[in-house]
């Protein structure tokens, strides 16, 4: 999503005068597959074998290209840790980071392209796991906030884990259409460190992000309609992208509050959003 939105920007500002050849490994996700599609006319993507999934490789078809920008393992690059993600693209894209105002550094790109009509909007939607399991949430405070949205949001409760009564588990989107369309009918959104958070912003969702190994900043400092909210990990070095062990994840579980920590933002936001009074 967010080398998408950098190269958005790009083609914005004219550092970029005809799509790039982005080399993606095999066997993407449906959703994942489905993001590029709609950015076809931003990129053209080609398979890359697993044989080259990392720079310690040449990368093979190098020699037809003018430019080669080599981010294979980007996550395990130090320029990426400690930055926001995408000033990280913004500048391996050649582009000057002074050049770049706040509205090309946000998801405008995909609102534009994808317009989805979500049935039944309205709904506060719950999203407690991330891309792996080291930025979920725990399951017992994922409950206790399901317990507490129904009493207190007046409004439909989805999870995409598992509900409570008085809640709705929401299926797996089989396609990165019916996920936007998930998100774009919320009128609120609280997840964790994981893509919904710049779904959220493309389609103006007011969310709250709970972060706990990196800081929100590198996430969504751009996003005005996230309300972000940080838990550091004792022990753990900061920007951990990959739990080395399952100490790493006990850890991460361990640094989550209790809900009283989450209900004030909670609350305010619930305020904001309220459906109207019919």
């Amino acid at each position: 999503m967010v080398g998408l939105q950098a190269l958005a920007a790009a083609r914005a500002l004219g550092a970029i005068d005809r799509p790039p050849v982005l080399f993606r490994l095999p066997g993407l996700p449906a959703v994942v597959g489905g993001a590029y599609r709609v950015a076809a006319d931003l990129c053209e993507v080609r398979v890359l074998p697993w044989s080259e999934a990392t720079p310690a490789r040449p990368f093979a078809p190098a020699g037809g290209f003018a430019r080669v920008i080599d981010l294979r393992d980007f996550a395990f690059d130090p320029g990426f840790r400690g930055v926001a993600m995408i000033d990280y693209f913004l500048a391996r894209l050649g582009l000057d980071l002074g050049r770049v105002p706040p509205e090309l550094r946000r998801n405008a790109w995909l609102a534009a392209r994808l317009r989805p009509s979500p049935p039944q909007p309205g709904y506060v939607l719950v999203c407690p796991h991330s891309s792996m399991p080291l930025r979920d949430m725990p399951e017992p405070l994922h409950a206790a906030l399901l317990e507490w949205l129904a009493v207190h949001a007046g409004r439909r409760i989805l999870t995409q884990g598992l509900p409570v009564p008085g809640t709705e588990a929401v299926a797996r989107a089989g396609d990165f259409a019916g996920l936007c369309a998930l998100v774009a009918g919320a009128s609120l959104i609280v997840t964790t460190d994981t893509a919904m958070v710049h779904l959220a912003d493309a389609f103006g969702v007011w969310t709250v992000a709970l972060f706990t190994t990196h800081r929100p900043e590198w996430r969504m400092r751009d996003y005005p309609r996230c309300r972000a909210l940080h838990f550091p990990v004792p022990g753990l070095p900061e920007a951990l992208e990959f739990a080395r062990s399952a100490a790493d994840e006990v850890a991460a579980a361990a640094a989550w509050p209790p809900l009283e920590a989450l209900q004030p933002v909670l609350s305010r936001l619930l305020s904001a959003t309220a459906p109207p009074v019919r």
